[in-house]
């Protein structure tokens, strides 16, 4: 048996530490993206004929954490989910966790578009709504708060927003053991009606799109 010396385990340990994590390749998340753009679109930029969600900068934790659900199952597997069904399939296609956080990095990398409201509310009473049950953790101006693993809101479809809420209302989403955001939002949605959620909606829809 060969002696090692303490000296050379701290050693090995040390340039263990100071190995560099594998950088993000933008380009190896945009060529797997090209497998994803007919239903969220070139740019990423959602398409509601498809209940596809804006995805161009996004938070990369938040797609990182919603991509590895739907792998797992934690994400798409109630039967009235035919959306979520897709992307299990899509998810299982993405070979391991560095393969996600490119597609991830890629995506966030990209600038959010511009988005025209398809829904009506009272965005004066959104505003209050949204800043007493909403703000705290998705951010004052609905930007998404990375402490708080919340995503960005603002310039998503309002059509997409209406469709997840009422999904983690009526169970859809958010019922999966181990699934602990998606509990908290069930719980959330559960607070509003469906006139105040349009309301809220419609002030998400209006806040500036820098």
């Amino acid at each position: 048996m060969i002696a090692v010396r303490p000296s050379h385990l701290l050693l090995i340990a040390l340039l263990s530490c100071a190995l560099p994590a594998l950088a993000d390749d933008l380009g190896h998340g945009k060529a797997l993206f090209s497998a994803c753009s007919s239903c969220h679109g070139e740019q990423a930029q959602g398409n509601p004929a498809f209940a596809a969600p804006v995805l161009a900068g996004q938070q990369q934790s938040y797609l990182i954490r919603q991509l590895g659900n739907f792998k797992s199952g934690l994400r798409g597997s109630n039967p009235a989910d035919s959306a979520g069904a897709q992307m299990q399939a899509m998810a299982a296609t993405l070979g391991d966790e560095q393969a996600i956080a490119d597609l991830s990095a890629y995506l966030t990398s990209l600038p959010p578009p511009a988005i025209k409201p398809s829904l009506s509310g009272n965005t004066a009473l959104g505003s209050r709504l949204y800043q007493a049950k909403c703000g705290a953790c998705h951010g004052g101006q609905a930007e998404g708060n990375l402490a708080m693993n919340s995503p960005r809101l603002r310039q998503q479809l309002d059509s997409y927003l209406l469709l997840q809420v009422n999904h983690f209302k009526q169970g859809i989403r958010g019922s999966a053991p181990g699934d602990r955001y998606g509990k908290q939002m069930k719980m959330m949605a559960a607070t509003v009606n469906d006139q105040e959620l349009l309301d809220v909606i419609a002030h998400i829809s209006s806040l500036p799109q820098p």
